[in-house]
């Protein structure tokens, strides 16, 4: 392996949010318990260094010394169409091509450009939270086709409820998660293909986050649901380099509007935005030079899920954790110990001082579960895991 995952890079005085963020998050709410020995693993970002290449492009435009606005060249667009024709046989046009600083962003730019207030929106919980917030704090309403769960934990899709909730004449938008946070399912062809039958079928726009889709172990394939749909018209695609390249900072999404009447919409409502300087050599520079760095990262995720996986199963057998299909994500079940969702809490986050997100974030579905993000330097992710077991040692 020629990229050195196991490196400890010190992100104290970086500006970073997970290890700089102690106010903050302790206003958010998120925790009691935040100091100098907080194991934060809350958010989804990386402790793993970046590809060099990027290094390198980042340099090149520092030491151009004027950082003024900037346009997209050529070659933006190539690098895009370049990356998703190579990665999933996906033509792109470049003119469907619209960029926006942020996914969480570009859905709230959605839901006000596509939906009138009182609308429904379908979303599929347990999911990431701003889907709700993007919803209720734009005056819509959540139509929430919760996945079901077998009893080892693996998510599938309510298809009668989901078109009973997509035949109702006021929902107006589903947003589809692939693969999904944080449950980790890469939805098959069949799946995203009846998922757009029904869409089409009643007239529901489909946004599609898509972010996570490079970031698969490495027996896995992702189908964008672009790849399966007879045409495009009802179909917006989230893409993005933030989550696969660790450049959450570069604000860098970018979304495939096909339909030109929805394009126009939607870049109507966003209004007018611009790409820093670092963003447009970052994107270029990732996905012309990037994948195998990519290819390396996943194979070290997929390693630290196996033993965390191994761990939990021999220390903490009531845990139930499967290792996902897609993202960087676990989602583990407490519930096999029989305490409340509040005493799971004080054990991990303050007794433990190891700081992940509760399951109730991602509706009511998620009572039990805790997501732990696992992108950092396997030493950091063992320490964290071993401190969290001893907390509940004490159960039996």
């Amino acid at each position: 392996m020629i990229n050195n995952f196991d490196e400890v890079v010190n992100r104290r005085n970086t500006y970073s949010v997970k290890w700089d963020g102690g106010k903050m998050i302790k206003e958010m709410g998120l925790t009691e318990r935040y100091d100098e020995e907080t194991i934060p693993l809350f958010t989804a970002d990386m402790d793993l260094p970046v590809p060099q290449a990027l290094v390198d492009a980042l340099h090149k435009t520092v030491d151009n010394r004027i950082y003024g606005y900037s346009v997209f060249p050529d070659e933006y667009y190539e690098a895009i169409q370049y990356w998703f024709k190579k990665r999933h046989d996906w033509n792109i046009e470049r003119d469907s091509i619209v960029y926006s600083p942020g996914t969480v962003h570009a859905i709230n730019m959605a839901v006000r450009a596509f939906t009138e207030a009182g609308d429904g929106v379908i979303i599929q919980r347990p999911v990431y939270p701003p889907f709700t917030s993007a919803i209720e704090e734009n005056g819509r309403v959540v139509r929430n086709n919760a996945l079901l769960k077998d009893e080892e934990g693996y998510y599938t899709i309510d298809f009668a409820d989901f078109e009973e909730k997509a035949k109702e004449e006021s929902t107006k938008l589903f947003i589809l998660c692939n693969p999904h946070n944080p449950t980790g399912r890469i939805f098959t062809v069949a799946e995203l293909t009846r998922i757009y039958e029904i869409c089409v079928k009643h007239n529901v726009l489909i946004i599609a986050d898509e972010i996570h889709g490079d970031l698969i172990r490495c027996n896995q394939k992702f189908t964008p649901i672009a790849m399966v749909a007879e045409n495009n018209d009802h179909l917006i695609t989230c893409t993005a380099i933030n989550k696969t390249f660790n450049v959450a900072g570069l604000h860098c999404t970018n979304l495939i509007i096909p339909n030109v009447k929805l394009r126009n919409k939607f870049k109507k409502t966003m209004g007018h935005q611009l790409a820093s300087p670092f963003t447009i050599s970052a994107l270029i520079a990732v996905y012309k030079e990037g994948e195998e760095w990519l290819e390396e990262l996943k194979e070290y995720i997929d390693g630290t899920m196996e033993w965390v996986k191994a761990y939990i199963d021999e220390h903490m057998p009531k845990v139930k954790v499967t290792i996902p299909e897609g993202t960087y994500i676990m989602w583990m079940d407490f519930g096999g110990y029989g305490i409340t969702p509040e005493e799971v809490h004080e054990r991990i986050y303050h007794r433990a001082n190891v700081l992940l997100e509760d399951g109730s974030m991602f509706g009511e579905e998620g009572i039990t579960y805790q997501r732990i993000c696992i992108p950092s330097p396997r030493s950091i992710i063992k320490e964290a895991i071993e401190r969290i077991a001893r907390e509940f040692s004490d159960l039996k």
